[in-house]
């Protein structure tokens, strides 16, 4: 019995315009694993994630939740949606209610949840992200950090099994950075399976378990960090630096 959760068969897509920005890609991630997909601006990260919960059809191929493809029927998509939840990179594209109570309740009330039930989950996702006091605090108001955070806990009151994050660390001072990296690692722990793309190797070679490293559109490469970020020819092709543990050890040996 294979415990793979999420996973692309010869996924591709091409842009209106011609661009190819995904070329036969095939992943495959286990429920409970933290994935990191890392790769440069450009590399296609983003178009992928949008393929994840079906927001973006793909040209060719398909991604399959649990074995099963997404089928872009409006009710097969809503079940997928509770399933995978997405935090984009800029929360601002998340974030559209007048308070931060409403923003997260948004998600939980379109699944037809009783009040009671919607009112636990906002105040529950609220304390997961260490954000109690801010329900009735303006979005738009509150630091980037901060958004960051309210967009995540938008999702976690949908109570995905699948959690994926576009550059959940951009735009973050360090302290901020690993705040969200520590939330991440504790809602893996609750059994949420967490997939976030990024280009801060620093940041994710001591949080993630495998990581897939993408260039020009494709994976080029998959692994343990300790792997990944051993083979320097992967690292220089995907045009990223070597994490600075790395390089210090390569300093002292």
């Amino acid at each position: 019995m294979t415990n793979i959760q999420l996973s692309t068969e010869n996924l591709s897509f091409t842009y209106p315009d011609g661009t190819q920005a995904l070329k036969n890609i095939n992943i495959e991630i286990e429920k409970g694993e933290k994935v990191a997909i890392i790769g440069p601006n450009g590399a296609g990260k983003s178009t992928l994630f949008s393929h994840f919960n079906g927001l973006t059809e793909p040209t060719s191929g398909c991604v399959k939740i649990e074995g099963k493809a997404i089928s872009f029927e409006k009710d097969e998509l809503l079940k997928v949606r509770q399933k995978v939840g997405i935090v984009f990179q800029d929360p601002n594209d998340q974030l559209f209610a007048p308070t931060v109570k409403e923003d997260i309740a948004f998600g939980p009330m379109n699944l037809g949840l009783s009040y009671d039930e919607v009112e636990k989950r906002v105040e529950d996702a609220l304390k997961m992200v260490g954000m109690e006091n801010y329900e009735n605090k303006t979005p738009h108001h509150l630091s980037g950090g901060q958004q960051k955070r309210i967009a995540i806990a938008g999702i976690i009151a949908m109570k995905p099994e699948i959690m994926i994050l576009d550059e959940p660390t951009a735009g973050l001072d360090p302290q901020g950075a690993l705040k969200i990296m520590n939330l991440l690692s504790e809602l893996n722990k609750e059994g949420i399976t967490i997939v976030i793309s990024t280009h801060d190797v620093d940041l994710i070679s001591q949080y993630v378990n495998k990581i897939f490293v993408m260039a020009d559109g494709e994976i080029i490469g998959d692994g343990t960090p300790n792997e990944i970020f051993s083979n320097e020819d992967l690292i220089k092709k995907a045009n990223l630096k070597l994490p600075i543990i790395s390089e210090l050890f390569k300093v002292l040996n």
